[in-house]
């Protein structure tokens, strides 16, 4: 395992384990902020890692939000704006990375804890876990995404009323308005979702990769280029190694190897 100041960082087999350490509540100050980008610019690049896992450490928190002391100290408009910017910046590096990212989240998920999960691709959560963007109670509002994320998975009239009360939501709730995947019982978090990154990483690697961008791609262009993308894609792997060791696996019963090429 290597450690970073508040960021733990941990391979299980080809799953990078990424475990927010800040007690008491990993909350994300600028260091935190930092050390992720690196880890997961890092991991882009390195073929050990195969799937990501985001988690926190602790029982208290997945991530309590952004740091409030911070928060107080910002001078100005535009160092405020230059502050959500840079942590837009990461998350936005995290939702577009090609390699599946999947937010373990173990407690508490607030603030800047419920963006940071939201950017990733799948979510897994305690069943006593919160939620909410509780910005407003401190004058202000959602900084790293929360306003535009939270609308686009649990619909705007949800997105209002959370952001507009700042009220905290179970992780049934969360479930309920399609913010997790998830929910597992207490202490199996991280077990379950290092699980699911292992079936993923299983698969070949190429095929992964494709998905991730046929979605990511798609989802922002009207369905028809959607279509053509999901073709022009499915004509790119059809050339491929993997390709045809699937599908004579398939044939013969037995199970792929995969060469991710």
């Amino acid at each position: 395992m290597s450690e970073t100041q508040f960021l733990k960082s941990k391979m299980d087999e080809s799953v990078l384990i990424l475990t927010i350490d800040n007690p008491p509540v990993n909350v994300l100050n600028p260091k935190t902020i930092s050390e992720l980008d690196k880890a997961v610019t890092d991991a882009q690049t390195d073929p050990k890692v195969k799937v990501i896992v985001i988690t926190g450490a602790g029982s208290m928190a997945f991530v309590a939000g952004a740091d409030v002391k911070v928060i107080g100290s910002l001078k100005s408009k535009d160092e405020a704006v230059s502050v959500a910017l840079q942590g837009q910046a990461v998350l936005n590096k995290i939702e577009s990375s090609r390699k599946p990212v999947i937010a373990a989240i173990n407690a508490v998920c607030v603030g800047g804890g419920n963006e940071l999960a939201m950017a990733c691709h799948i979510r897994i959560s305690s069943d006593r876990a919160k939620f909410g963007q509780p910005e407003v109670s401190l004058g202000i509002i959602p900084g790293f995404g929360g306003s535009q994320r939270l609308a686009r998975y649990s619909g705007v009239s949800k997105a209002l009323e959370l952001c507009w009360t700042g009220d905290l939501i179970t992780a049934q709730e969360a479930l309920r308005i399609n913010l997790v995947n998830r929910v597992v019982p207490d202490g199996e978090v991280l077990k379950q979702a290092v699980g699911m990154a292992k079936r993923i990483a299983s698969k070949g690697q190429l095929a992964v990769r494709l998905i991730t961008e046929a979605v990511l791609e798609g989802i922002k262009r009207p369905l028809a280029d959607g279509l053509k993308l999901e073709a022009e894609l499915f004509g790119k792997v059809s050339e491929t190694g993997d390709m045809k060791e699937g599908v004579r696996a398939f044939l013969e019963k037995r199970q792929p190897k995969f060469e991710d090429k």
